[in-house]
């Protein structure tokens, strides 16, 4: 037991050694809070206060829950494969393949994932014969799935308009067509569970007995229908252990409501708030300042990060004239930084917007440099990878008209836009799945579609006593997949990519045989598609390569780096505009996913803003971030190419005239080095003259008497002005 305790800080301790209590903790960045929900749990099953099966742990990743498996796994002798630790979506599946004659779906149902869903979601407008212009495929997504996290169905919803009704209407429908093919989205999964466990008290009562603590990662995460779905497992007296940051609540837009855990504290905690502080991954300024700029959100219910790794290096500061002098810095820093011997891996490039990624990666591209953009295309989310597993869909469910549509004719087979147009005007006429109203197509349409009928037939007799990785090598071979990829041009990757997918069911069945999480429910097939749906987007093509790493912010969560860039730091881009206009909401959001940015870096961070930028085809002035003015000035180390304008956040808000210079190795960075602009004006800003009127300065050149500006004066064109002489009234 002292083993296992060992090496905690007090915080920690505190925390895994509770007594059977709902607590609170509040964990802050690199704070160690997968070690202290990991040790908690193995705390619990060695001290005998519960056995393995009375756990139910919910993480927000199914990497996050391999991991935390695979560190309990090195703390107690236990078999933990057994054990309920999923994310919620993967805990609520296993639930209902177990349980799937209760919850109404079909024992083999198949989960959609976004793709699939928006594909289902045009197949309904068009065979209602919805204007998709009035009626976006995605918005409805969006729609049906907000309600749906909500804990709303069709039925529930409510309308103020006719256009929501009609929204609701066509919700109702998307509804029925699922039904139908025995499909859930992943929003389903939750939805459909937490109806189940509500409305039969035999089995609800099961599992409220079974789980006597339940521990929840990220609570900061949770959207409403979540909250709910916990409330309800911990209504027989299990204890709920909530582990999360509400200053790195960054997903609003997904439907996580950062105010969850002010409701838990109150329905609750009470007193049982444990603050983790001490941070094991940044050095002192760079928490310094994310506790600086943090501070501002009114809404939060506050901490403080600290180290005992000492202050590290000053946060290094640009100003560039442009975005591509902007990603030009930052691929010399980065070059210089490699050449010195730190890991390309080790070295991150974020950004607020995708869009801003295009620069860079031309930069790269152009320098030489290695890059891989994280949270590019996934696996499971290749083109050929979602052929194949629509194949092996059709062999577990051919109701599953989106598989259907997807493959039917790929490789091709002769089958028209019009044959497949008649196919499902049958299918609604029916109101049947397309692989059953296919035998009401005649002449040739019905001979094609039929060979496809055939085909699918014969694959799933000729796999019936076919162990899974056969089974997949087989319909590659057989649907034509891997003849098709071999006649391509650039065919061979995903041929390769093929070869991969026979290895993952292999590994599948090898690592957890066909249980999986969903206690034998359904056979592997059934199992593999359900953990490939949950899976999708968790591995990155290209993992283990030496590469700087590009990403969103977004994407950055939960991962660091020894060097990190925070690109892009314009009022505007961020903090976002649309999050801006939103009021103080917005703009807490935003503070958080700079809170999150900054505390991403290790031992180096890079703060760089453009006072021009080329967005969406347009050349855009900026103002630099306003998030900027809230790190203290001594914090900075301020770089700005030879001759070049002051940054521009310096004398505002207090002044930032401290820390500038170069870096601190002795060279200047990448060639950079610090100079004052004349006359304090700036780029981007708005001023006055009294002949020509208001303008924005676009443009800069000399210094002391020799300075000149270029202002554009709207109406009066562009103007080159002397400062000595030309009087300009800042705004």
């Amino acid at each position: 037991m002292s083993d296992l305790l060992a090496n905690l800080n007090s915080p920690q301790l505190q925390a895994v050694t509770l007594p059977p209590v709902h607590a609170l903790i509040l964990a802050g960045a690199g704070s160690g809070k997968t070690r202290v929900l990991t040790t908690r749990i193995a705390w619990l099953i060695s001290t005998g206060q519960v056995g393995p099966h009375g756990i139910l742990a919910v993480t927000f990743t199914n990497k996050a829950a391999k991991e935390m498996t695979a560190r309990l796994a090195s703390l107690v002798p236990i078999n933990v494969r057994g054990m309920w630790i999923g994310t919620f979506h993967g805990l609520c599946n296993r639930l209902l393949r177990a349980h799937y004659r209760e919850a109404g779906l079909p024992q083999s149902f198949q989960i959609l994932d976004s793709a699939d869903q928006l594909s289902m979601v045009k197949r309904l407008l068009k065979n209602l014969n919805i204007d998709d212009e009035k009626y976006p495929p995605r918005e409805l997504c969006h729609f049906i799935n907000a309600h749906k996290e909500q804990g709303v169905r069709a039925a529930q919803a409510e309308a103020y308009d006719n256009y929501t009704q009609k929204r609701v209407e066509l919700y109702a429908e998307y509804e029925a067509q699922c039904n139908r093919e025995g499909v859930a989205d992943f929003a389903e999964l939750l939805l459909r569970c937490y109806e189940l466990l509500q409305r039969n008290e035999p089995l609800r009562a099961h599992y409220q007995q079974r789980f006597r603590h339940i521990l929840v990662d990220e609570f900061q995460d949770t959207n409403t229908l979540q909250y709910a779905w916990l409330q309800l497992l911990a209504g027989g007296g299990a204890k709920v252990l909530a582990v999360g940051d509400d200053d790195q609540s960054i997903y609003r837009f997904r439907g996580a409501e950062v105010g969850n855990m002010r409701d838990f504290e109150r329905d609750y905690c009470g007193n049982n708030i444990i603050r983790l502080e001490q941070n094991y991954r940044s050095h002192g300024n760079i928490l310094a300042a994310a506790n600086a700029i943090i501070k501002n959100n009114r809404e939060r219910l506050g901490k403080n990060l600290w180290t005992d790794a000492g202050e590290g290096e000053p946060i290094r500061a640009f100003e560039a004239y442009s975005d591509l002098d902007e990603a030009r810095f930052i691929i010399d820093e980065i070059r210089e930084l490699i050449r010195d011997g730190v890991p390309a891996t080790q070295c991150a490039i974020l950004y607020r917007s995708n869009a801003q990624s295009r620069v860079l990666e031309h930069e790269l591209f152009t320098k030489g440099v290695p890059y891989k953009v994280y949270g590019g295309l996934r696996f499971f989310e290749r083109q050929e990878i979602k052929h194949a597993m629509a194949y092996l869909r059709l062999l577990g469910n051919p109701d599953d008209d989106t598989a259907f549509l997807r493959v039917v004719n790929f490789p091709t087979r002769g089958i028209g836009a019009r044959s497949l147009e008649n196919l499902q005007a049958s299918a609604h006429q029916m109101n049947s799945s397309l692989y059953n109203a296919a035998a009401s197509l005649t002449g040739k349409a019905g001979q094609t579609v039929g060979a496809f009928i055939r085909l699918i037939e014969a694959l799933r007799q000729e796999t019936a006593n076919l162990r899974l990785p056969e089974i997949i090598e087989h319909v590659i071979e057989k649907s034509g997949l891997a003849q098709h990829y071999r006649t391509e041009k650039e065919g061979q990757e995903r041929l390769e990519n093929l070869d991969e997918l026979i290895n993952a069911a292999a590994t599948f069945v090898d690592d957890d045989g066909v249980v999986m999480s969903v206690e034998g429910e359904g056979g592997a097939l059934a199992s593999f598609l359900a953990h490939a749906s949950l899976e999708s987007g968790e591995h990155q093509a290209g993992e283990g390569q030496e590469a700087v790493q590009l990403m969103s912010v977004h994407a950055a969560k939960g991962l660091e780096f020894d060097v990190v860039f925070i690109s892009g730091l314009e009022q505007g881009l961020f903090p976002h505009e649309n999050s801006v206009n939103e009021g103080r909401e917005g703009l807490e959001e935003e503070r958080r996913l700079m809170y999150v940015a900054i505390t991403r870096a290790r031992q180096r961070l890079y703060l760089s803003c453009a006072q021009t930028r080329m967005l969406h085809g347009q050349t855009r002035y900026c103002a630099p971030s306003s998030f900027l003015d809230e790190i203290p000035a001594e914090l900075l180390l301020k770089l700005n190419k030879r001759a070049a304008p002051e940054p521009a956040w310096s004398g505002r808000a207090g002044g930032r005239g401290a820390g500038t210079g170069t870096a601190s190795s002795g060279r200047a960075s990448a060639g950079y080095a610090a100079e004052p602009m004349p006359g304090g004006l700036r780029i981007g800003q708005n001023v006055e003259h009294a002949k020509f009127g208001i303008g924005v300065i676009v443009a800069t050149e000399g210094r002391g008497g020799d300075a000149r500006v270029q202002v554009n004066f709207g109406g009066c064109g562009m103007k080159w002005l002397a400062l000595e002489y030309a009087k300009l009234t800042p705004l």
